[in-house]
């Protein structure tokens, strides 16, 4: 498939500008298909837009130039998490503490940090052919600079699925565990999501 253009669209933008322009999205946010995570397809189709409306979330379209594809997605949002240190170098250790709470008893790092809460290709009629997985997280974490230079911080970080090949994904694009998670999730059940950060 030839190379084109993209595009990153809050999806704020469609929706202010009314019942026309949400109904425009509502439409193209159901030609999403990602049936290796029904969930990521899910959030899209039945969330995103909600969670954006009260401010829990914002989700970032990609689009080719010409509207004419949606190629994928991702949401951010600001979440608190608990960090153990043990896990980094004392460089990343005292980065993370200029934006800490430190625990004295436990020695874990208390602090907000930006979440990619979403991220997935469109593999409808193989527009997921357009971007790789990492152009889109890197389109991601474009997109938390941009705020980082707004508002400050300099973590970020995702929980995937317990997935070797996920994890080395993330690790490859220096992302680095730090915790696990119990879920639950529609279609999984209670489930272990695997936490890793990187320092921006």
């Amino acid at each position: 498939m030839e190379n084109k253009e993209l595009v990153v669209q809050n999806i704020r933008d469609f929706l202010s500008r009314g019942e026309g322009g949400e109904h425009w999205l509502r439409h193209v946010l159901s030609t999403f298909s990602c049936k290796r995570n029904i969930d990521v397809e899910r959030f899209l189709k039945e969330q995103a837009i909600d969670f954006t409306k009260k401010n829990q979330s914002v989700t970032y379209t990609v689009f080719t130039s010409d509207y004419v594809d949606l190629i994928g997605y991702f949401t951010i949002t600001i979440k608190p998490i608990s960090v153990n240190g043990e896990a980094f170098s004392n460089t990343v250790k005292r980065k993370i503490a200029r934006v800490s709470e430190q625990n004295p008893e436990n020695g874990n790092y208390s602090l907000s940090a930006y979440l990619v809460a979403q991220l997935g290709k469109n593999f409808n009629n193989d527009v997921n052919e357009l971007i790789t997985g990492e152009q889109l997280l890197g389109l991601a974490i474009e997109k938390i600079e941009e705020m980082q230079y707004m508002a400050g911080g300099m973590v970020v970080f995702l929980e995937a699925e317990n997935e070797e090949k996920l994890l080395e994904f993330y690790e490859a694009n220096r992302f680095k565990r730090f915790d696990t998670k119990e879920t639950q999730s529609g279609t999984k059940g209670i489930h272990t999501l695997v936490q890793l950060l990187k320092v921006l």
